[in-house]
């Protein structure tokens, strides 16, 4: 599987914040040399030799989007840590450099879910075990900035056949008349944490029946999304799907919805098999 990687525009965005005039910061050559081997253990400037803002900018083109993440939030904390966030001689030397920085914050954090969803769908697809929902997974990725009408369509379906495959493993008979909810629900029941299930005399049984019906929720609100602006259902010529980040909200609530159903049910089946 090919590496992934900063794309060309994000790079574009975050080196403008990172890289200005080929200086980082206030880091002498030795001092970023030091810095970059303490966080990725690499000299930048020594292995490229080439100015600190370009050494970073040819580390971030080659590296994986792992080692770049981990390199870039490090420069971060020293920018916040150090008081250059704080420094206005800085900030009137470069003046667009508050602005740059919450653009660099917010594609930083993007792209740090994005690495957690990655992970999250990798251990999916090797529990489910099934050629079907692995394919519904890639596609539902590949589709957020595609086509976000589309991934939150195939965000519904993933919860589904999550469901399903619990409950057919299990002897269910599932009827055709359940939606998603009544699936969602019926794998509540079988692991015993439906909300009213929850005894009152469990130790923060306000807190925990609240996140518990907050997940059944997020099976709920990706259902009604589905209907107004996923796909499966025909759209009038006037229609305006979501944007990429709706579409990403979709994916990253199914795929933690999923986890914690499997995660569940693997708990269940623990037990089930110790009793």
């Amino acid at each position: 599987m090919k590496e992934k990687k900063i794309g060309y525009l994000d790079r574009i965005k975050l080196m403008k914040f990172f890289n200005r005039g080929g200086f980082v910061f206030d880091f002498t050559i030795q001092g970023f040399n030091d810095f970059t081997s303490e966080s990725i253990g690499i000299p930048l400037c020594q292995k490229y030799n080439l100015s600190r803002g370009k050494s970073l900018e040819a580390y971030i083109k080659e590296a994986s989007l792992e080692n770049s993440l981990k390199l870039l939030f490090d420069l971060l904390d020293y920018y916040e840590v150090s008081g250059l966030s704080r420094d206005l001689t800085y900030q009137c030397l470069n003046p667009s450099v508050v602005t740059d920085y919450e653009d660099c914050k917010s594609i930083l954090d993007k792209l740090k879910q994005s690495t957690i969803i990655d992970k999250e769908t990798k251990k999916l697809k090797e529990v489910f075990n099934s050629d079907y929902i692995s394919s519904q997974i890639n596609l539902m990725l590949k589709m957020q900035n595609e086509n976000p009408t589309e991934a939150i369509g195939k965000a519904k379906e993933l919860i589904e056949s999550c469901c399903k495959t619990i409950l057919e493993k299990e002897g269910y008979i599932i009827e055709k008349d359940w939606d998603m909810t009544r699936l969602v629900d019926e794998a509540f029941k079988l692991f015993g944490i439906m909300p009213k299930q929850i005894s009152d005399d469990v130790k923060g049984a306000k807190s925990i029946k609240q996140v518990l019906g907050n997940l059944k929720a997020i099976a709920q609100g990706i259902s009604e999304l589905r209907n107004l602006y996923g796909s499966g259902h025909g759209k009038l010529s006037s229609f305006t799907g979501l944007e990429p980040r709706h579409a990403s909200l979709a994916v990253g609530s199914s795929v933690t919805l999923v986890r914690f159903l499997w995660d569940s049910y693997e708990h269940y089946k623990h037990i089930s098999n110790k009793g």
